[in-house]
């Protein structure tokens, strides 16, 4: 006879670290392959792990959730040096046995509590893997961090985490839903949440002998468990859904973190992202961004539009803007234009289509540059247009080098302007064109008026039409139909239908998309703007100038 489960009087009030291996019985260990579904999980996954690892030089992997073995099990078999540690030892004693059936593999297994990893398992690791919404079953914070540091601790100093977790967010915020795809692939097994909280998730399986278990899980937020990597001492951090790396419509079911512990001080790529460029480089590879902005802002072009009428289509004003900027310019298919923060490619692909001109895009976000790719292999123009990862505080072309720099929205991230202008000055040809927009702080501007703008974008302060047209000046700039053409109302135009835009989504189910913790900081920050622009402290506007024969 086989024990039961045991959760109490009250299972709802089970929030503890250690009881999910008394959840872990026998008869439930011995059901896990078929909710599980080992064949249709292979199927789903691919071999989206196995590259993952492959492409970093990965060589030995502890995988710290085990489970059944069906991680280490394909992991022993891409040949990787594989440790398989689990906290409950009767999923490790069918993980062994697993190993053996399929394909003759000897998992070496340990049993260890992830919070005194170091105790347990011996070695560092080139990769740590946590699976299986495994890190869930922790429901302390301490708990938490005290794991991630052991992972941490046992990683080599290039390692690499590996953690997954169910898509709470969207089970918080918008009711459960699955498709059974990628993770629990069993089809004659249902699992559903009995009960959900913001401290509890109680997941129900019903197996075709009408046999039931429960397990208790702290529901994780997305983002929370990001900033808990970034807190213990990761790197850089990157999160897929259902293995993409972008994701949108359809909600993922489950997110995939990868974790960095290298630290890079003086590396060529990281070291051009410091202060406010880093900051917003970050900001606009998150996936909550990468959604939001392509979801909610305008899609293709993801800046201030034009607007005929107060409301018209997001995309169509912003659209507007870009046709605006070009009309002031004499772009033949010989013209080589820089596109500074050139985000998805709007407007790169409709100069390179409308002019046959080339197109340097040049961005700082490897998620919006691998959107911007696929947008513009689609429409055939990888030959017009050159996407590069880069900063515009240290722009990787040569002096001379293009005839038009174009750029939209884009500077106010930079918390060294001049630089960004001298940089310009620097790849521009004699005679070429610098045409741009910029959110800015008015030149009558009152001092700390901004703050709350400023903190949101991590910047201490803002451009101006004044400072502009100075700089600009002194780098031997001259201007065109008087330098600056300022539309101050379209800003506030733009984040007000930005922000209807969010609340009308957000009815029709966007929090399924994005974060609510982002959504609640987006839309405080949109009323921030909209409360500058009326006040006549923020404005906007085209500034087009020409580059001097001499400097």
């Amino acid at each position: 006879m086989h024990p039961a489960q045991e959760f109490g009087d009250d299972p709802v009030e089970v929030r503890e670290t250690g009881h999910y291996t008394e959840e872990y019985v026998p008869s439930f260990v011995e059901k896990w392959d078929a909710l599980i579904d080992w064949e249709k999980r292979a199927e789903s996954e691919g071999t989206f792990f196995i590259d993952l690892l492959r492409e970093r030089g990965v060589r030995s992997v502890l995988d710290v959730a085990t489970g059944t073995g069906f991680h280490s099990v394909r992991l022993l078999a891409a040949g990787f040096e594989t440790v398989s540690a689990d906290g409950s030892a009767e999923m490790l004693a069918m993980a062994f046995e697993n190993g053996m059936k399929k394909g003759g593999h000897i998992l070496r297994v340990v049993q260890a509590d992830w919070r005194w990893l170091n105790r347990d398992v011996h070695g560092e690791y080139d990769a740590i893997v946590c699976l299986g919404n495994s890190f869930t079953h922790l429901f302390s914070e301490r708990d938490r961090r005290k794991a991630l540091a052991e992972f941490y601790a046992m990683l080599k100093h290039d390692g690499i985490l590996v953690l997954d977790q169910r898509n709470y967010d969207a089970i918080l915020d918008g009711g459960y839903t699955s498709t059974h795809t990628y993770y629990y692939c069993g089809e004659d097994v249902t699992v559903e949440p009995e009960h959900v909280d913001e401290g509890l998730c109680r997941m129900r399986y019903v197996f075709p002998d009408d046999s039931v278990y429960h397990l208790n899980m702290f529901p994780l937020r997305k983002d929370y468990t990001r900033r808990l990597m970034s807190d213990v001492g990761f790197q850089r951090i990157e999160t897929y859904g259902d293995f993409q790396h972008t994701y949108r419509g359809e909600q993922p079911d489950f997110f995939v973190h990868v974790a960095q512990k290298e630290y890079r001080m003086d590396d060529d790529q990281e070291g051009r992202y410091r202060g406010a460029v880093g900051a917003a480089r970050d900001y606009y590879n998150s996936p909550d961004a990468d959604t939001f902005y392509a979801t909610v802002w305008g899609g293709e072009d993801i800046h201030i539009g034009l607007y005929e009428h107060p409301g018209q289509p997001i995309a169509d004003a912003s659209r507007r803007t870009v046709e605006r900027m070009a009309s002031k310019l004499e772009m033949t298919a010989e013209s080589v234009v820089l596109d500074l923060g050139s985000g998805f490619g709007g407007s790169a692909r409709c100069l390179a289509q409308t002019y046959g001109c080339r197109v340097l895009a040049l961005n700082l976000s490897e998620v919006e540059n691998r959107r911007h790719r696929e947008l513009n292999s689609a429409r055939r123009l990888t030959d017009r247009i050159e996407v590069v990862d880069g900063s515009f505080e240290d722009i990787p072309y040569p002096d001379a080098h293009v005839d038009v720099v174009w750029s939209q929205d884009a500077f106010l991230h930079s918390g060294n302007r001049g630089q960004v202008l001298e940089e310009i000055a620097r790849v521009l040809r004699p005679g070429g064109r610098l045409i741009f927009t910029d959110p800015m702080a008015a030149d009558a501007c009152p001092t700390g008026v901004l703050r709350p703008i400023l903190d949101r974008i991590h910047l201490d302060d803002m451009g101006s039409p004044g400072f502009y047209t100075r700089e600009l000046t002194r780098l031997g700039f001259t201007a065109v139909d008087g330098g600056f053409e300022e539309h101050r109302e379209q800003l506030v135009t733009h984040y007000a239908r930005v922000l209807e835009e969010t609340g009308r989504q957000e009815a029709e189910g966007l929090a399924r998309k994005v974060s609510h913790d982002y959504l609640a900081a987006m839309k405080k920050g949109l009323a921030h703007w909209i409360d500058g622009g009326r006040d006549k402290h923020l404005t906007w506007g085209i500034f087009h100038f020409t580059r001097g024969a001499d400097r």
